[in-house]
């Protein structure tokens, strides 16, 4: 069975996927599917998730992928990070923002810290455009100062230093030809 056209992703995948890459390379898994939002987001488990909505836009190519990354170098981080790229993994995305996030306004780039399946805090991307990776880096480390108890950092200092980071944005990324 094929899969719808509402479906299908929006930009090339083999395009996009290094900016897949660059969050799975300091730890992510991605939530491509219903089924794997809701495995990970209705956990009653006490843990804290970091859901990263990804994105083609500049602002995830200059300031969210790269400060995300960066946060994640802190010495108290989530105890999971996740991510589902919008406009790729359109099912996904859907269920996070219907069912999980519903009461917050559609945004990509997106970040949220949870717990239990609520959202204790949220980095829309009207608070991510016009800062930089650090501040976007800053904010985070904060919030993972103050909710988290796992011991970071996510990869080690070498690692990081090997993370390559994706810095195309949407208008030069080729569209999908199904």
């Amino acid at each position: 069975m094929s899969t719808p056209p509402w479906l299908q992703p929006t930009y090339d995948p083999i395009a996009v996927q290094p900016m897949r890459d660059e969050l799975i390379a300091v730890g992510f898994d991605e939530l491509t599917t219903v089924e794997d939002v809701d495995a990970v987001l209705s956990a009653k488990d006490d843990k804290t998730v970091l859901v990263v909505l990804n994105s083609v836009c500049g602002c995830a190519a200059g300031s969210a992928r790269p400060g995300v990354c960066e946060a994640l170098q802190n010495e108290r981080i989530p105890d999971r990070l996740v991510t589902s790229f919008a406009g790729q993994d359109k099912a996904a995305v859907q269920q996070l923002r219907e069912v999980y996030f519903s009461q917050i306004p559609p945004s990509s780039p997106f970040m949220a810290l949870v717990k239990n399946g609520e959202p204790i805090f949220v980095l829309p991307r009207h608070h991510i455009e016009g800062r930089s990776a650090e501040q976007v880096a800053h904010i985070l480390t904060h919030v993972f100062n103050e909710h988290c108890d796992r011991q970071g950092p996510s990869i080690t200092p070498e690692q990081y230093e090997q993370v390559k980071h994706a810095k195309a944005c949407g208008s030069k990324i080729p569209k999908f030809g199904g």
